[in-house]
């Protein structure tokens, strides 16, 4: 844990910072989201208890910042990310408005992330960066700011799975290859696969499928894709919608009950994903032969 840094001389806040979007509501734990919208002028950032990861969104804007007892003058373009671990405070200065992509992961989740990669307490720390440019973890933000602006979000093991990502790629790391195995063994898959099926109505997590595998998260997430074809998230969505399509095809529920009962959060979410992966709206479905020509299959390409 990082002991907590003050900076000297506190300056008086001018700028002011609304949060335009949030996780909040998501079912996140852990790790969260803020599409913020940023005035002109000085911001004091407290030191949190969580570590966070600020990506600049649009037009570029010149900035300056204290943090870390360190001064920084650059022009902060789309993509540029500064990361403050936690107990860091600091104080930034932008010339005009902006939009930032706050990305937040609470202590414990990355104390776990960093445990299950098997690394050296060293090589593990989550440093102080500023105006970080490293396109594969800009694809990862994107991808999590995609998942907060829709309008209906993803299972949030999906944003689970993009923030350990996140902080592998912070951290600087890989998950150790070495003599690992390359698959799941079939009784593992076997295993892994029941649990998900027997579990399909609750919120499933990473810690859990890969505690079923016992596999730390990292190698869990790359075996399973090794084994299965395709990532986890997208196997437990396409697992959700296989199992809607029957339900709604024996016609005993109400489309809103089956929602339920298969995971989604609402029953525009399940027929946002039907129609992504079966081509199909519920209520299309409900009098369609899924053994039919022209039925379309399941596929999470």
């Amino acid at each position: 844990m990082n002991a907590v840094t003050p900076i000297p001389a506190p300056a008086p806040h001018s700028g002011t910072r609304i949060a335009v979007r949030t996780s909040r509501a998501l079912g996140w734990h852990g790790f969260g989201a803020e599409l913020v919208n940023v005035s002109a002028g000085l911001h004091r950032i407290p030191a949190f208890g969580h570590h966070r990861v600020g990506v600049h969104v649009g037009a570029p804007v010149t900035a300056r910042c204290l943090c870390d007892a360190r001064r920084h003058a650059r022009i902060q373009a789309h993509g540029d990310a500064d990361v403050i671990p936690a107990g860091l405070e600091g104080q930034w200065n932008d010339d005009a408005a902006c939009t930032i992509f706050s990305i937040w992961f609470a202590e414990d989740f990355a104390t776990r992330t960093v445990e299950q990669l098997a690394l050296k307490s060293a090589d593990a720390q989550l440093r102080p960066r500023f105006q970080m440019r490293d396109p594969r973890f800009q694809h990862l933000a994107w991808a999590l700011r995609a998942e907060l602006e829709a309008d209906d979000a993803s299972d949030p093991l999906y944003a689970e799975s993009l923030c350990t990502a996140m902080l592998v790629r912070l951290i600087g790391a890989e998950p150790a290859s070495g003599k690992q195995r390359r698959t799941l063994a079939p009784r593992t898959a076997a295993r892994v696969i029941e649990f998900i099926d027997a579990n399909l109505d609750q919120r499933l997590t990473l810690d859990e499928l890969a505690a079923q595998a016992q596999l730390s998260v990292p190698h869990f997430k790359a075996l399973f894709r090794d084994t299965l074809g395709v990532p986890v998230h997208q196997y437990v969505v396409q697992r959700r919608v296989e199992r809607a399509r029957a339900l709604l095809l024996q016609g005993r529920l109400s489309a809103s009950q089956i929602a339920l009962d298969t995971g989604f959060a609402h029953q525009s979410h399940m027929a946002q994903w039907m129609s992504r992966l079966l081509g199909v709206t519920p209520r299309q479905l409900r009098g369609t032969d899924p053994l039919q020509p022209g039925a379309a299959p399941v596929s999470c390409a």
